[in-house]
């Protein structure tokens, strides 16, 4: 089989979130079942600067009214298709917001240009590779299979991940003009959206199959709680959807052999966890005494349950606890963690940003990390810390709930725990599994018990790769 995978972000070369940790290790995952795959993404300063012996492939005169190059290369084990158009992504900032926080004016462009090259790319425009299959992730791809279902790629079967549904690629009809798309796809069947231009309904819409990044999160964006406004759409669909849960590099994701912590250890050398666990208090301040230190790794937004945080950091100061945050986000949250760290001087420390490094050495010494989310599609934290043998405190919601086993009576009895749930989603929920985590981690035996288990989950991509290659196999037989 052969694959081109659409995406505005891939790990190692431009990163926001867990899209572009999917999106890098997935390829190498597929590689291992015989399924070549090929990734297209949008050649931003980042991308370009780290591409070596870049060779051009193919050139767009008019890509919606842009010049834009293909050009093939390979790093660090995949196989690269990098569109090139300095008029879309040649500029300072990210991928997507420009450099005072801002969505650029003309994302609507930008990813509509990306998945226009993609389904070019599957009419067969490289003499070399005609893809068996496409599959799109998120909305900044998910003009793919609509450009494919109205061109000349419509016979090629498509594939469109929602790695998180509230966000969905909305935009005025003012640019509908502009697509080039025939006029009867401004439709309810099409990319219309409640008067305006939906990316994601439009790929929702028109792939030959949906998924999601776990099975519990399928379920849930049926429910108009989370589906956000697209729950109709999903549910005409259902018998399309699936949910596939993600996995992480366990190369990279390893504390036998990171060279980003302070010392390797295994399941079976535990107590060489120690010496991370003195590192993190010396970075960021912390006390060193044997209360348990809680970590968060997080967008600091109201979606990961972020403003739960400083309702509960007093009491679990008060209850021998220490917090060591890595985030940035909504300032009022900064402003209020960093308020926290003040007044508990020794317990509470915070780096605002995003330091790949730091959030190794956060996993590897920390004894528990708080994931309150409100909704989670998947999530890649816990999966580090289950890795890495920091205990999850997880809000039972999405992936989480699919990934991470409760601490509950029969869990311990049985040996197969590896963390907390906690339902209401709420400070009162949050707290109470805090006093819970505690009263589990005075117990030295049984914490480690729970830690070893975590270490044992299968936390790769090995059966979620499998999951997608039989996908994509009945796809591709159903429409050949």
């Amino acid at each position: 089989m052969n694959i081109l995978s659409v995406t505005s972000e891939i790990y190692p070369l431009v990163k926001t979130g867990g899209l572009a940790d999917v999106a890098g290790a997935l390829p190498l995952a597929l590689e291992a079942l015989g399924i070549r795959t090929r990734s297209l993404v949008p050649g931003y300063p980042a991308v370009m600067k780290k591409l070596e012996n870049p060779r051009e492939r193919y050139v767009f005169e008019d890509l919606l009214g842009e010049r834009a190059t293909l050009v093939e290369a390979h790093h660090k084990g995949l196989d690269l298709l990098v569109l090139d158009c300095p008029g879309l992504y040649d500029r300072p900032g990210g991928p997507y917001l420009d450099p005072t926080g801002y969505d650029f004016q003309d994302n609507w462009k930008r990813f509509a240009a990306l998945s226009f090259a993609g389904s070019e790319i599957a009419a067969g425009i490289l003499d070399d590779f005609k893809p068996d299959l496409v599959h799109a992730h998120d909305w900044q791809a998910a003009l793919t299979p609509v450009y494919m279902r109205y061109g000349r790629a419509h016979a090629v079967p498509s594939v469109v991940t929602v790695h998180n549904i509230a966000f969905q690629g909305q935009f005025g009809n003012d640019i509908f003009g502009q697509l080039r798309l025939p006029p009867h796809a401004f439709a309810m069947d099409g990319v219309e959206y409640y008067g305006d231009v939906g990316y994601l309904k439009g790929g929702l819409q028109s792939a030959t199959a949906i998924t999601t990044v776990s099975p519990s999160y399928a379920g849930e964006i049926l429910q108009p709680s989370f589906g956000m406004g697209l729950e109709g759409v999903i549910a005409a669909r259902e018998e399309q959807l699936s949910g596939i849960v993600n996995g992480i590099d366990v190369e990279t994701w390893n504390p036998e052999t990171d060279p980003m912590i302070a010392a390797p250890y295994g399941a079976a050398t535990l107590k060489a966890r120690a010496l991370n666990r003195e590192a993190l208090c010396r970075h960021f301040q912390l006390d060193q005494d044997d209360g348990p230190i809680f970590t968060i790794i997080s967008r600091l937004t109201w979606q990961k349950g972020m403003d739960l945080i400083p309702e509960v950091v007093d009491d679990l100061v008060r209850h021998g606890g220490k917090l060591a945050v890595l985030g940035s986000g909504d300032s009022a949250l900064e402003g209020a963690l960093l308020s926290a760290s003040t007044r508990h001087r020794g317990r509470i420390g915070m780096t605002i940003g995003y330091n790949e490094p730091l959030s190794h050495l956060l996993q590897a010494g920390a004894d528990a990390i708080l994931v309150p989310s409100r909704f989670e599609p998947c999530g890649l934290t816990q999966l580090y810390a289950l890795r890495y043998g920091c205990v999850p405190v997880v809000a039972r919601t999405g992936g989480l709930a699919d990934t991470v086993i409760d601490a509950n009576h029969a869990a311990l009895q049985g040996k197969c725990a590896t963390g907390v749930q906690f339902s209401p989603i709420s400070a009162d929920g949050l707290r109470q599994a805090i006093h819970r985590t505690i009263r589990l981690y005075a117990d030295k035996k049984l914490w480690t018990q729970i830690q070893k288990q975590g270490m044992k989950a299968d936390v790769s991509w090995i059966r979620s790769a499998a999951r997608y290659a039989e996908l994509y196999s009945s796809l591709i037989s159903r429409t050949a």
